[in-house]
């Protein structure tokens, strides 16, 4: 009887010995989000706390980095210049990527080849494109060349306040609009089609159809977009560095930038991790006002 009990107990369920499977397949990736955005952020929080320049033994003193933040004027001006740039850049990337996505799931000829071209800019890395639109941009560039081939005047570019930003808008809106158009192609294909049936069934207009039926049904891609789209304007900075330094002067010199200089050029370690931690806290609370949003929204 003995020996029968401890066979029993032995006896395993069906599959529970694979259970630990998926933790496997997970695991590579665990570990290297742990490594390279976990631990960092830790460390980067201790951080914030210390004066340290990377040569020196940290110091620590409290909420003094934080402190000094709310008095530099430098800070809040390459904040505020984010802040208006993504005010530009989200919205024109939403309204341009909706356009071409509804664009491109109509039966129209070569539509393979047209999304292949909207979407081929987003496989190109930053610092890339912003050489590419420098190249294009700049004084000496292409479209001044052909501007001076019309005997127009030059323009300045990326030497010029306005036109740097402009052109740091365009180079933006350019390598990630294709992106964001194959986000919107899913949602739009997951809308069903007897919503749009029964639309004209009743008569509806186009725009009518986009208003009421379009639009609301697309709400959870529409939130998706909108929280990438500023997240990615709040962290910009390879593109916009290759493309115009910050210059001219520091007119395009972004949060992200301006906290890369506290750290490495200024060497104030401490103080840029202070900063990097308020830039997250201020994008964790965009994400979650848009949430709440979108939820309250479809209640």
């Amino acid at each position: 009887m003995s020996v029968q009990t401890s066979a029993v107990k032995t006896i395993r369920k069906p599959g529970q010995s694979k259970k630990w499977i998926p933790y496997l397949f997970v695991l590579p990736n665990l570990l290297i989000f742990t490594t390279f955005i976990v631990i960092p952020m830790v460390i980067g929080f201790v951080y914030s706390f210390h004066e340290y320049d990377g040569l020196n033994p940290m110091e620590f003193i409290g909420f003094d980095n934080y402190k000094e933040i709310f008095s530099n004027n430098e800070f809040w001006s390459a904040l505020g210049k984010t802040a208006l740039y993504a005010l530009i850049v989200v919205p024109s990337i939403y309204c341009l990527s909706l356009a071409v996505a509804m664009m491109l799931i109509q039966q129209i000829r070569l539509k393979g080849l047209f999304r292949s071209i909207f979407y081929w800019p987003t496989m190109i890395s930053y610092i890339i494109v912003g050489l590419t639109w420098k190249w294009i941009f700049g004084d000496f560039g292409v479209l001044n060349y052909f501007m001076t081939m019309f005997g127009l005047e030059p323009v300045h570019f990326l030497s010029d306040s306005f036109f740097a930003n402009v052109s740091v808008v365009i180079a933006t809106v350019w390598s990630r609009l294709g992106f964001y158009m194959v986000i919107f192609m899913a949602g739009l294909q997951a809308i069903p089609n007897d919503y749009y049936e029964a639309a004209r069934l009743d008569g509806a207009s186009k725009p009518r159809v986009f208003w009421s039926i379009t639009l609301p049904l697309l709400k959870p891609t529409t939130v998706l977009v909108v929280m990438l789209t500023l997240i990615e304007a709040f962290k910009a900075y390879p593109l916009l560095f290759a493309l115009t330094g910050g210059g001219p002067g520091k007119d395009t010199t972004y949060i992200v930038q301006y906290i890369y200089e506290t750290g490495f050029a200024k060497q104030e370690l401490g103080m840029a991790s202070a900063m990097s931690v308020l830039l997250f806290v201020l994008i964790s609370l965009f994400t979650a006002l848009q949430f709440k949003l979108s939820k309250g929204g479809s209640d």
